[in-house]
């Protein structure tokens, strides 16, 4: 059985409304100015404390490790108790995600985020049944774009890295999935620094309507022998 990993962030949901609200309150609240949307967009994939770390060595106040301690337990006190006030499914995703579960395929999700924010946030969207697998960067004690996280979320949700494809939005996806020896396709409605073309991923979609034929052409090319059933 094939096994679909999705990243979170960028990728099954837009939670850049949510996380950029909660990082220019921590911000604020440090007296710094508020990151504009489009520059705090960009700081997300590496997970909440990475975004929050790099924001303010921008706002050329790079904070020391207690003080890192401090701003993000305040960051993810007020996050979970916002998780989805405006983050929401990207379009069509819950139709997809339907008839990828009706064609049997294992579907799983491999993020940066926290575990517990990311069920809580999958709970609150009412997405956790379709995932057999949920696993973040504490989940294994490692982050993407470290290979093991892919892998073992993988295994997890009860398939094998050799019959998985990686969708993700991020050059931080394609590398982990490329170090993993996993093939990947690319959203390009996501949080990517880079246009996601020059990533150079398997594939590339615009809309979730677009998922299931792309998953079809990505197992076409595999090598006769490799081919995922």
């Amino acid at each position: 059985m094939l096994t679909i990993v999705f990243d979170l962030d960028g990728t099954l949901i837009d939670t850049a409304p949510d996380l950029i609200d909660t990082l220019n309150l921590v911000l604020a609240r440090e007296g710094l100015p508020a990151m504009p949307f489009e520059a705090a967009r960009r700081l997300i994939g590496g997970g909440s404390r990475g975004m929050l770390e790099r924001a303010l060595i921008e706002e050329g106040r790079p904070a020391t490790k207690a003080e890192m301690d401090r701003l993000f337990a305040v960051y993810i006190e007020h996050y979970a108790a916002h998780i989805a006030d405006r983050s929401r499914p990207f379009p069509q995703l819950e139709a997809t995600l339907d008839r990828l579960a009706a064609d049997g395929l294992r579907l799983a999700v491999c993020t940066n985020k926290l575990e517990w924010l990311s069920r809580l946030l999958l709970t609150t969207l009412k997405l956790t049944p379709y995932f057999a697998a949920i696993c973040g960067q504490d989940t294994f004690g490692v982050m993407k774009p470290n290979p093991e996280i892919l892998r073992r979320t993988i295994l997890r949700a009860g398939g094998e890295p050799a019959d998985a494809i990686m969708i993700g939005d991020s050059g931080t996806d394609v590398r982990t999935a490329r170090a993993a020896r996993v093939p990947v396709i690319a959203v390009d409605f996501g949080y990517s620094e880079v246009p996601i073309a020059t990533l150079q991923p398997d594939r590339i979609i615009s809309s979730y309507a677009e998922l299931p034929a792309a998953i079809a052409g990505v197992v076409a090319e595999q090598p006769q022998g490799a081919k995922r059933r």
